[in-house]
């Protein structure tokens, strides 16, 4: 027997030019650098986005205003092969401390100046009658394939 996970995870792999070591220090701690601007829930507009580097450390924009907006936590901090974060936005698109999701990324050397992403969101459940719908979205090129080119394309 076998169990099918309803709405099914988003998975999506890429291939970057840049050390494992590399490419897992882009991710997390340079995310301001890559994270699409408009993928925002400030008022104010994204003028950063923070990873804190450690277990139950913190996931959050800072608004162009200075305001914090949270995100999520950590969940496993694993350098340089692994991170598992919470996302914890809801379908208004607004932090939520109830709502879990997570987000992980594993990163696998291919060679030394080659290394596989693989980011999959799970969870979508928590999302209620909303979960169809958001997955679709974060499983879309304008949700987490988007922002994986993203990432690939920055200064790796």
């Amino acid at each position: 027997m076998s169990l099918t996970i309803s709405p099914a995870p988003v998975r999506k792999e890429i291939t970057v030019t840049a050390s494992q070591a590399r490419a897992f220090e882009t991710f997390t701690r340079q995310i301001g650098t890559w994270w699409i601007k408009g993928h925002s829930i400030s008022a104010s507009g994204q003028a950063e986005v923070v990873i804190e580097p450690r277990i139950g450390g913190a996931w959050y924009e800072i608004g162009t205003s200075g305001e914090r907006c949270d995100w999520g936590r950590v969940l496993a901090w694993e350098p340089p092969a692994r991170l598992v974060l919470t996302w914890q936005i809801n379908a208004s698109w607004a932090y939520d401390p109830n709502l879990i999701t997570e987000v992980e990324v594993q990163f696998t050397a291919l060679d030394a100046a080659r290394t596989k992403v693989t980011l999959e969101h799970r969870g979508f459940a928590s999302y209620g009658e909303n979960a169809a719908a958001l997955r679709e979205q974060y499983d879309s090129d304008m949700g987490w394939a988007g922002l994986l080119r993203a990432f690939a394309d920055s200064a790796l």
